[in-house]
């Protein structure tokens, strides 16, 4: 039996309205006005953002208002790149009510010494810094062919050991779900892990626990106005007391 136009007419109308609605929250979804991750409150009291040049000049005053507890800013990238406004955002964050902390890029086109001596040359610990964070994911060419893990294991290694001497303090890798599974998984456990899944909660491959989590690079919050119109959204694995006895500099 043939579908009379009626039915015919139905069908396309139903499948117009589902179309027009995913492509509706297809928009939302990337303008940031849905997030596909929004962790409660409750579950994850102590949240936060880290910042590059990327989010332009930004009024520490005004962002920091807005429930945000920690701020890990970009220093540098590889063995030569400090990042433009890193000078003014590290200092301007510490006079706002913030924990803050610091990230390295790692190149695997630069020695790791000479990666380390850049961030060192870079980034002034205070009584009360967040521990330098290790920025380990892919870029250019190594996002279709990354660098092998042997490798890697030597060159972070290398980093690891350089930032430990200097700073006195562990280091937090910052992973990709992939560049975890490839590099991380099941190695460097005294190290914490800060973990991006903007689409999941994380659940790491080797079965351990995340400390930090990028939830989104969809958030929207008012204080800063460079060219990129997001920031990037995190959650610490804990309560305010755990987030409070967490490790910080202090100087000898």
């Amino acid at each position: 039996m043939k579908p009379n136009k009626k039915c015919i007419a139905i069908i396309l109308a139903v499948s117009v309205v589902l179309l027009t609605c995913t492509l509706i929250v297809s928009i939302l979804i990337y303008f940031g006005v849905i997030l596909l991750n929004n962790p409660s409150r409750e579950e994850y009291p102590v949240t936060g953002v880290d910042v590059s040049t990327y989010q332009g000049s930004i009024d520490w005053e005004t962002l920091s208002s807005q429930e945000i507890d920690f701020v890990f800013i970009k220093a540098t990238e590889g063995s030569s790149l400090v990042d433009p406004r890193f000078s003014e955002n590290f200092a301007k964050a510490q006079e706002q009510d913030l924990a803050v902390g610091a990230y390295h890029f790692f190149s695997y086109d630069s020695s790791a010494e000479a990666q380390a001596q850049n961030f060192i040359n870079t980034v002034i610990p205070f009584d009360g810094m967040l521990p330098p964070v290790i920025d380990l994911e892919f870029y250019g060419k190594y996002d279709k062919e990354p660098a092998g893990r042997s490798f890697v294991d030597e060159q972070l290694g290398l980093f690891i050991k350089a930032i430990e001497d200097h700073f006195g303090m562990n280091p937090i890798i910052y992973a990709t779900e992939r560049s975890y599974d490839l590099y991380l998984s099941g190695a460097y456990e005294k190290y914490d892990i800060w973990i991006r899944d903007v689409y999941f909660d994380p659940a790491l491959s080797d079965g351990r626990e995340w400390t930090f989590w990028q939830f989104t690079n969809r958030g929207r919050l008012k204080g800063y106005s460079g060219k990129e119109k997001y920031i990037d959204m995190n959650v610490f694995n804990g309560t305010r007391d755990e987030f409070d006895e967490y490790p910080r500099y202090k100087k000898n």
